[in-house]
C-alpha cells in the first residue's frame, strides 16, 4: 500500500500562488478558503528586515491530533495515508481546528476574511450545499470530503483524493511530466510553474520524494510536535521553514 507524501522546494518557490489558484478551481473553494495557503510573512527587525513566503498545504500527519480528538471519527486516516473528512459523519464540532498545529481547517459557515463579497450570499444554494458556485470540480464524494461542501462541516485539503486515489497500483512517483500519471497528480503539484513540488509513495524507497529528502535533506514543519508530517521541505540556502506560528504575516 502506498503513503503518499509530498516535497516542496523552497529554493524553486517564488511564491507565485499558481498552486492556491489551482487548488481554489480544482475543489470548488471558496474566495479567502486555501486548502493550499502560501503564507508571506517578515523577518527581522526594521531595517533589517526581509519578505519570506511559505507554500502551506494540509501536512497529512502519519500522526495526526485531529484523529484523535474526533468524537464522530469523522476525522479519519485513509489506507493510502491522507488524513480526510467523512462529511456524511462530521457534526462541526471544530475539536479537529483546535488540535491541529497547522491550522489548515476550515468551518463551512464562517465567513472567509478575503475582503470581498460573501459569496454564499451571491451563489446561494437551495439544497444542503453551503454554496453553489458557478464552477464545480470535482465529482463529489462527501464520505472522503471531496466537492463542495455541505453545511456544518469542517473542511481541509485532500491531497486530491479524487485524482490520487485512482492512480494504477504500485506507482512510486505522481510526476506531471509523465502523461501516464499527470491526470492522477494533485493540482497543484500539476500547475506549479518551477516544479517546486514532487508527489510520490513515502514507503517506496526508489520514488522520487525519498531522493529529494535523502539529497536535500528535507525537513517538517514543527516536527518536535510528534505528527510527523508527510509533507516535507527542501530548504537548501536560499529557503526556510519557519520555526515558529507566531511570525508577522503581511
Amino acid at each position: 500500500m502506498a503513503k503518499w507524501g509530498m516535497v516542496i522546494d523552497l529554493e524553486k518557490c517564488v511564491g507565485c500562488q499558481a498552486c492556491t489558484i489551482a487548488c481554489g478551481m480544482e475543489n470548488s473553494r471558496l474566495p479567502g478558503e486555501h486548502w493550499q495557503d502560501v503564507i508571506f510573512f517578515q523577518e527581522g527587525e526594521y531595517p533589517n528586515t526581509e519578505i519570506k513566503w511559505f507554500p502551506r498545504p494540509c501536512m497529512h500527519c502519519e500522526n495526526p491530533s485531529c484523529v484523535a480528538v474526533c468524537p464522530v471519527r469523522a476525522t479519519y486516516k485513509a489506507e493510502d495515508g491522507q488524513v480526510l473528512v467523512d462529511w456524511n459523519r462530521c457534526i462541526g464540532c471544530k475539536y479537529c481546528m483546535i488540535a491541529c498545529p497547522y491550522g489548515v481547517r476550515f468551518y463551512t459557515e464562517e465567513k472567509a476574511t478575503y475582503g470581498g463579497p460573501n459569496m454564499k450570499q451571491v451563489f446561494k444554494s437551495e439544497d444542503a450545499h453551503s454554496w453553489n458556485p458557478p464552477w464545480k470540480m470535482p465529482q463529489e464524494d462527501w464520505k472522503h470530503g471531496v466537492g463542495v461542501q455541505p453545511h456544518d462541516v469542517v473542511s481541509k485539503c485532500t491531497f486530491c483524493y479524487h485524482r490520487v486515489s485512482k492512480a494504477p497500483k504500485g506507482t512510486a512517483d505522481l510526476d506531471p511530466q509523465n502523461p501516464a500519471t499527470r491526470e492522477y497528480t494533485p493540482a497543484c503539484v500539476v500547475t506549479c510553474p518551477t516544479g517546486a513540488r514532487f508527489f510520490g509513495d513515502l514507503s517506496n524507497p526508489d520514488s522520487e520524494v525519498n531522493k529529494q529528502i535523502a539529497y536535500k535533506n528535507g525537513v517538517r514543519l514543527l516536527d518536535h510536535l510528534g505528527n510527523k508530517p508527510q509533507v516535507y521541505y527542501l530548504t537548501g540556502e536560499g529557503g526556510s521553514v519557519p520555526a515558529t506560528r507566531s511570525l508577522k504575516k503581511i
